[in-house]
């Protein structure tokens, strides 16, 4: 089950008591105290893990403990430590106080290990407080209490392309044709009801992660549909791909208006991510004119048709793209525009080296 949020309270532990005790061995005269210091409470720890993509372990729980430090004992021994708790997640983890709002990690590096609360120091025992006018003292300190937070995790998946489109525009068709992603798909809208990560191969040694999230419709950054709560899953993406359905009873330049508003709606900083376009469901249109349609959609964002490129487009439908030969990458503009059938496989494969190439250009 993908679960992308989770709340709860988190303690480290309590220090261990001090001990009050006296030496008591044979031929040793007038043994004075030897009580041991308490242990130190357990530590809490973040690990972020890649071998989890989602926050279920922390589903229906509501409190983490570390353990406690044990007590002291004679003979000026320590207690045991109390053993630390490490909570893993998955890259893309944000940890957030939950009466405050505040993000206290984000967590993107695989392996890292951030100290979240530390444990209770442990109480001093009666050896401690022995001077020249308490030769026998009776009395210890108490371990300190554990720190307590209440806390929210918040997953971002991390990508490295991101899938922006109205519901059954063929998103997730094109990530399953593409990927080795198996999403659920049908002839229905919001078929996609949470995120899906998909492993794109170009080539033979070469490879990029795509990413699926449920469709936007109007007003997704307000709350409406399932948009707004999944909106979060692309802020992570470096580059967009907006999949615009030219079989849609919407236009395309419609649904691209849309789309791009409410994305900077969401995120002004995730609008200014160099993106792309493609025009899915080529096998699928219904009206009079598909070439026509694409030229004039081309046209209205302002942008000219292109007749050559490095990708081997199928020329049967006029498309666009950046000359990166005689002039630099502008990103204020779509890479590409690009007619493609996921049923068909149309430009599928031409698909996947374009989008590696926009990727390149964000290093």
């Amino acid at each position: 089950m993908f679960i992308d949020s989770a709340r709860f309270s988190v303690t480290s532990g309590k220090g261990g008591q001090g001990c009050a005790a006296f030496r008591r061995e044979k031929f040793v005269v007038k043994g004075g105290p030897d009580g041991g210091d308490g242990g130190k409470g357990g530590d809490v720890y973040f690990l972020v893990d890649n071998n989890t993509d989602t926050l279920s372990n922390y589903k229906g729980r509501k409190f983490f403990k570390a353990d406690n430090g044990a007590q002291g004992l004679g003979g000026r021994m320590t207690g045991k430590s109390g053993e630390a708790l490490v909570l893993i997640v998955p890259p893309g983890t944000q940890v957030i106080d939950d009466e405050t709002n505040e993000v206290i990690f984000d967590l993107i590096e695989l392996g890292e290990k951030v100290l979240f609360l530390e444990g209770g120091k442990g109480g001093l025992g009666n050896t401690h407080f022995k001077n020249s006018r308490n030769q026998r003292p009776t009395y210890f300190q108490p371990g300190l209490p554990g720190e307590v937070r209440k806390i929210r995790l918040e997953l971002k998946l991390i990508a490295d392309v991101g899938l922006v489109g109205y519901p059954n525009v063929g998103k997730s068709t094109l990530i399953s044709v593409t990927s080795n992603a198996s999403p659920e798909i049908a002839n229905y809208e919001f078929t996609t009801l949470t995120p899906k990560l998909g492993v794109v191969t170009v080539g033979d040694y070469n490879s990029f992660v795509m990413a699926d999230i449920p469709g936007i419709i109007d007003g997704a950054s307000e709350g409406r549909g399932l948009g707004l709560e999944f909106l979060k899953h692309i802020e992570r993406t470096k580059t967009l791909l907006f999949v615009i359905d030219v079989a849609n009873y919407r236009t395309m330049i419609d649904q691209y208006n849309v789309l791009k508003e409410e994305v900077a709606k969401f995120s002004g900083e995730l609008a200014k991510r160099n993106y792309a376009i493609v025009l899915s469901k080529v096998d699928g249109y219904l009206g009079e004119d598909l070439e026509g349609d694409i030229k004039k959609f081309i046209e209205d964002i302002g942008l000219e048709l292109t007749s050559t490129n490095e990708f081997k487009f199928d020329t049967q439908y006029p498309y666009y793209v950046q000359d990166l030969i005689y002039s630099r990458f502008d990103d204020t503009k779509p890479y590409f525009v690009l007619p493609i059938s996921s049923l068909t496989k149309f430009n599928i494969k031409s698909l996947g080296f374009a989008l590696y190439n926009l990727l390149e250009q964000g290093k």
